[in-house]
């Protein structure tokens, strides 16, 4: 009885044993199988991984490290992971303490070292994993490349640094010295030059440079090279980028250039600057500090040479402006220094001379005028001419010399009761000194424009009514058209100026029994007075030069001294130019638009100043219909009387 109850005990005991059995091996499969899904889900992670055990033994890699690092899991298995630089083996310690106390999660971006030496820039995101019955407490830590991300970010912000701090840097040398500090933080290098080429020398020079040592930079800036004599020379002949990361190779090259720097150079990257088809320099980057220069620092270092190259042509492009303008402003001030003198010279024997033909004319009072009347006419005529190109060209210059009128006027005080005396005594005229000293004040005072309010439609009616004395001899039709608008403020003399110039501008390019419109009407605020003729028009090329002053519209060979408001008068070409520098001093505007009549289309082409002569035009209408300009002149309000008379114009003397 005994021997059976044991019996079937020890069969109970076999079964449950069996049953544990079973359990395990479902439990070993699973296991298997949850390892086998592990394995391929960390191959699977796109990052590199790697895990170890407390004191740092790694135990698992993936592929994805042996990619990045280059270590393959037999080289590292049981070891600790030979990626951390010597410079941070304290930091990575610390973070390794920390995450194991804390047991937490740790992200930082740091370097780290692959097996072939190079250096990455990577982020790692470590966690502490607690111990299981199966598995003890460990570390997992995952690995992310972001040199490349980080090096275009580096060259994103180091453009975008020098592309804003251009207007900083008028001076090339400045500039070119700040962009060389930032090539040398870019690429992580002891300095950065840039080496312009002489070509008539057929040297190479330092225009820009940055060093870690300040002295090198004043030296390499002292020294000139011939473009044999360094790498650099090499890059300027064949246009094409250079790497040296063995010295040695032309050891006695690179010692006398190191001589004469005065520094040893260990390693060289260098990239042309090119501008448009020549090549003007080299960009050098020199000793850079971590590893050799590659092909991502020569890209890189390419991409600053284009900044570069155009920096240096704009600054030689600058420089030519300067000196150009230099030259022209020189120029400039000679020209009219040279016509304030001539108008000044013009103005004493001219008015000598008119005297003179008065006094003449006196002189011939009983010699019958058909004998002498029309050459004297035409003297005066030709003399008005020169006094009125005289003040036009004053008006122009606007920068007289009044130290004449000073001289003689101080003259006339310390003299004046002796000049009476032999004036009287001479010719018996009495208050002698008071007409010299108003002869002097006429011919060398100064002319205060005073300005006035004033109604533009009834002063140019009455000027109209004034100068068609002048035009009388001439058989156009001059029409009005004048509106209500508002007063201006501006000097008389000026205004009298304008309206008579472009009135007398009209009538000499309008043919007989032609027309000519004078308007003035509202234009916005403000008033405009319109000057319309039909006459011969401007060709289309000329339009743009009208009122640069001295420019005529016609042809050389058919241009002629008339009469004023004669055809074709052929003008002194400075009225347009004093109007237009009138509506700078004095606040107005003046356009002007033309058609060239199309039946004379360029400047040989002659009108004969005839509507009933002219060979092309079948009717008056016909030649109203074929060309013609028009000048508008539009002035701003005036407020009131008493903001007129305060105006300030600055220097207004006419």
């Amino acid at each position: 009885m005994g021997s059976q109850t044991c019996c079937q005990e020890l069969k109970r005991r076999i079964r449950e044993l069996e049953a544990q059995i079973s359990e395990l091996k479902k439990e070993q499969t699973s296991l298997k199988r949850a390892r086998r899904r592990l394995g391929l889900i960390l191959e699977f992670i796109p990052y590199p991984l790697a895990v170890m055990r407390l004191d740092q033994k790694v135990f698992y890699i993936n592929k994805g490290f042996t990619e990045l690092f280059g270590w393959r899991p037999e080289e590292v298995l049981g070891k600790k992971l030979p990626i951390v630089p010597e410079n941070l083996k304290e930091e990575a310690e610390r973070d390794i303490e920390t995450l194991i106390k804390e047991k937490t999660i740790l992200r930082r971006e740091t370097k780290r070292v692959t097996k072939d030496g190079r250096v990455l820039d990577v982020v790692i995101r470590a966690a502490y994993y607690e111990e299981s019955e199966y598995e003890p407490a460990g570390i997992m830590m995952t690995f992310r490349d972001v040199t490349e991300e980080k090096r275009l970010q580096k060259i994103k912000d180091t453009i975008l640094r020098i592309s804003t701090a251009l207007p900083e840097y008028p001076d090339l040398e400045d500039l070119l010295d700040f962009i060389n500090s930032e090539v040398m933080h870019l690429l992580n290098t002891e300095g950065a030059v840039v080496n312009i080429l002489d070509e008539e020398k057929q040297e190479m020079f330092v225009i820009g440079a940055a060093y870690d040592d300040p002295k090198r930079k004043l030296r390499a800036k002292r020294v000139r090279f011939k473009v044999d004599e360094i790498i650099a020379g090499r890059v300027i002949r064949t246009g094409k980028p250079i790497i040296v990361n063995d010295t040695s190779e032309e050891e006695e090259l690179h010692r006398r250039r190191d001589e004469k720097l005065g520094y040893k150079t260990r390693n060289l990257l260098l990239v042309p600057l090119r501008s448009k088809e020549r090549i003007i320099g080299v960009l050098c980057a020199i000793n850079k500090k971590e590893g050799p220069f590659d092909e991502s620092d020569l890209e890189l270092l390419n991409t600053i040479a284009t900044t570069v190259a155009l920096s240096v042509e704009n600054a030689r492009v600058r420089d030519e402006l300067k000196r150009a303008y230099r030259e022209l402003s020189s120029l400039n001030k000679a020209k009219d220094k040279m016509i304030n003198h001539l108008s000044h010279e013009l103005k004493t024997p001219v008015s000598i001379l008119l005297g003179s033909l008065r006094l003449l004319e006196r002189a011939l009072e009983d010699v019958p005028e058909e004998k002498w009347k029309r050459n004297v006419e035409r003297m005066r005529r030709n003399l008005e001419r020169i006094v009125d190109l005289q003040y036009e060209v004053s008006d122009i210059i606007m920068s007289q010399d009044y130290k004449i009128h000073t001289m003689l006027s101080l003259l006339l005080e310390q003299c004046k009761d002796e000049l009476e005396l032999l004036v009287e005594k001479e010719t018996g005229a009495k208050d002698a000194a008071l007409r010299v000293r108003k002869c002097i004040d006429q011919l060398f005072g100064p002319k205060e424009a005073a300005p006035k309010v004033l109604d533009l439609g009834s002063f140019i009616e009455k000027r109209l009514e004034e100068l068609k004395k002048k035009f009388a001899h001439r058989d156009v039709e001059v029409e009005t058209e004048i509106s209500p608008a508002p007063k201006i403020c501006i000097p008389v003399e000026v205004l009298e100026k304008v309206f008579d110039g472009l009135l007398r501008n009209a009538i000499e390019n309008t043919p007989d029994q032609g027309k000519v419109i004078v308007k003035v009407r509202r234009r916005g605020r403000g008033a405009e007075l319109v000057v319309q003729d039909f006459g011969v028009g401007i060709v289309e090329e000329n339009k743009q030069r009208i009122f640069e002053g001295f420019f005529f519209t016609q042809d050389t060979f058919a241009y002629s001294s008339k009469e004023p408001f004669d055809f074709n008068a052929g003008g002194k070409g400075a009225d347009l130019l004093r109007m237009k520098i009138f509506s700078e001093r004095f606040n107005f505007k003046i356009e002007m638009d033309s058609t060239r009549c199309k039946y004379i289309p360029t400047e040989r082409d002659m009108c004969p100043g005839d509507i009933s002569k002219c060979p092309f035009c079948k009717s008056r209408q016909d030649c109203l219909a074929s060309g013609g300009t028009v000048f508008r002149v539009y002035f701003p309000p005036v407020e009131s009387e008493d903001k007129c008379e305060k105006r300030d114009w600055g220097q207004n003397s006419i």
